[in-house]
């Protein structure tokens, strides 16, 4: 007997998002299709026949029909007749401890195409939760069709409203005060009602004026937009404690429930945000646009006002919640993202529920070029050095998540680390190899969150660390590892003569490791006071009399063994004359590395102050 995971580890050579073990020795049975409702519904994955699945423990009894199995199987998926709609797949067979094994892999049907059902009887849907298979709820049905529909739920134009009276005018006003700086006072002679025509967010059907639903959402009252969102636009709740030592009984230090339409709640938001802003600011008051922005501004308004106009207004039973913890930041959301989150890394435009809304946004700048708004989050995080943004596009429970953890990447640890490794690392790649010792894994949708790159700029990257026997791609071919050397701490140096590396993309080195790497068990691994000071000492080329002087040390030997010599092993200061140890004008100065300690140590210093 094997368990899930010793069983997957065997079999390598997929990427096992997700997968379900059926025994199907002669035929397949009717939960293997509620698997494939499952999967089509959700976020896709593998089925196994030739598995017996005993909670939990799997006995590898293999396929014995494997063309009836495997032809049954795929005439089922192809025709329509037990689903109701036709469901692609990729097959394969592999020899596991001689017994054949069927693996498909159903892919995520498209959005248009959900619910995908059995039977003709659509309560039959079933939806993939916890690694096993649930049938939908009316509720989460009714998620998967709202999604479907041709019509987009906020361009519905909606009877019953007066145009003359829904609309909030100083939230009208407030939007075209910015949409006419971006446009030269374009429609400026027009009234309201005829501007919100003009932009389609009104329109006239048989001589009468209709709101669509995102005019509602966007510029109406209160009494207006709670006819037809019965919910709270967002839950704005600021927590004072770190998010370890916070809990569900703990009482939030300042909350809001925005009931109020979608311009007065980005307004309410930023003005919270500028109230607990880290630096001082000047606000524009009418734009509440605000001048010298904190460093985090462009993450926070990404994220809000992802969170704004790509949430399920559709969804009566959830509301968005905004939590702020003095060490991370969650933006919770209903509604998942129609894209994979690898696709809202690329750099192109993405399908949105709700189209309506988010060109109202970028008409008026608040809104970064189409298809950037996670790209941004990402890079601004990476600029303020932590690490990288939690992207969590749940397809089961259907909602969207971002999480802004203040925990540097880089830590003091993982500078002194890699400067003892004796290898020159780029920016990007240094960040890559510092997330990686956190996880001990990376795939290519981590390497991009890390690096904001492009696939074949981040693929780059990773070869350039597998070329320096940094990191090794492991089996499955789409995630890498620490090398194993670094894991277990012991030294390149003992190994003479290693053979040519293999990496991604056809690439080899034909060097020597030990050529690649200086040493892998790091000496230093924190500085004390003393070599803190002599490496801001040392920002200009200091003889060692001027060091001890400095410090307040007599003794030469102690000094130079107890402090300058392991900050030079460490790559973290140089000698002036490094081929003659005893030159009489020699003097220490801070190398690459050291400098980046250095700006680290003088940016914990201003923020003391």
């Amino acid at each position: 007997m094997l368990t899930k995971d010793e069983l997957i580890a065997s079999l390598g050579k997929y990427e096992w998002k997700d997968v379900e073990f059926k025994k199907a020795q002669r035929g397949v049975s009717d939960s293997a299709y509620e698997t494939v409702s499952a999967f089509s519904n959700t976020a896709g994955g593998y089925l196994v026949f030739g598995v017996k699945d005993t909670d939990g423990q799997l006995d590898v009894v293999g396929v014995i029909e494997v063309d009836k199995v495997q032809n049954d199987f795929l005439s089922c998926l192809r025709t329509g007749d037990k689903l109701n709609r036709v469901i692609s797949s990729r097959e394969d067979a592999i020899d596991f401890e001689d017994k054949t094994l069927l693996i498909f892999y159903i892919q995520e049907s498209p959005r248009n195409e959900k619910p995908i059902y059995l039977n003709g009887d659509i309560r039959k849907s079933f939806i993939r939760r916890g690694g096993g298979d649930e049938r939908c709820t009316n509720i989460e049905i009714e998620r998967l069709l709202r999604d479907a529909s041709g019509a987009t739920f906020d361009g519905q134009l909606m009877d019953g409203f007066d145009v003359e009276e829904i609309f909030d005018p100083s939230s009208v006003a407030w939007y075209r005060r910015l949409f006419q700086e971006r446009e030269d006072a374009r429609n400026a002679e027009l009234t309201d009602i005829e501007f919100l025509n003009e932009w389609g967010f009104i329109h006239e059907t048989g001589n009468v004026l209709k709101p669509t639903r995102a005019a509602i959402l966007l510029f109406g009252t209160g009494r207006y937009l709670r006819q037809i969102l019965p919910r709270a636009v967002v839950d704005y709740q600021r927590i004072d404690l770190p998010f370890s030592e916070w809990s569900t009984v703990e009482r939030w230090h300042d909350r809001v429930v925005v009931e109020e339409n979608i311009i007065k709640a980005w307004q309410l938001l930023v003005e919270k945000y500028y109230r607990y802003a880290d630096s001082p600011f000047s606000v524009d008051e009418s734009t509440l646009r605000r001048h010298d922005d904190p460093p985090d501004y462009i993450s926070f308004r990404e994220a809000v006002i992802n969170l704004l106009i790509h949430q399920d207004y559709g969804d009566y039973t959830r509301k968005p919640v905004i939590k702020i913890f003095t060490d991370q930041t969650i933006f919770w959301n209903p509604g998942d993202a129609f894209a994979t989150v690898e696709q809202l890394l690329e750099p192109s435009e993405k399908e949105v529920r709700n189209p309506a809304i988010v060109n109202a946004f970028r008409r008026i700048g608040l809104s970064d070029q189409a298809g950037t708004g996670i790209r941004s989050i990402l890079r601004n995080w990476r600029q303020m050095g932590y690490v990288p943004a939690t992207i969590n596009n749940n397809k089961t429970e259907k909602t969207f998540e971002v999480l802004l953890d203040k925990e540097e990447l880089m830590t003091e640890e993982q500078y002194l680390f890699q400067a003892q490794l004796g290898v020159h690392l780029s920016d990007n790649e240094a960040a890559v190899l510092a997330f990686t010792c956190r996880k001990n894994v990376i795939t290519m949708t981590d390497a991009k969150s890390v690096t904001n790159k492009n696939t074949v700029e981040t693929q780059d990257i990773l070869n350039r660390l597998v070329l320096q026997r940094l990191l090794e791609p492991m089996e499955s071919g789409t995630s890498w590892g620490l090398a194993d050397h670094l894991k277990e701490g012991t030294n390149i140096n003992d190994q003479p003569g290693a053979q040519p590396h293999e990496v991604s993309g056809n690439l080899v080195t034909d060097q020597p490791a030990q050529t690649l790497l200086k040493s892998v068990t790091p000496k230093l691994t924190k500085l004390n006071e003393q070599q803190k000071q002599i490496i801001q000492l040392c920002e200009f080329p200091r003889m060692q009399t001027e060091l001890m002087k400095e410090l307040g040390f007599t003794h030469r030997s102690f000094f130079r063994r107890r402090h300058l010599k392991p900050l030079i092993e460490a790559n973290l200061i140089e000698m002036t004359f490094p081929d003659e140890p005893n030159h009489p004008q020699q003097a220490y100065v801070v190398t690459e590395v050291g400098v980046t300690l250095l700006a680290r140590y003088q940016a914990e210093a201003e923020k003391e102050k």
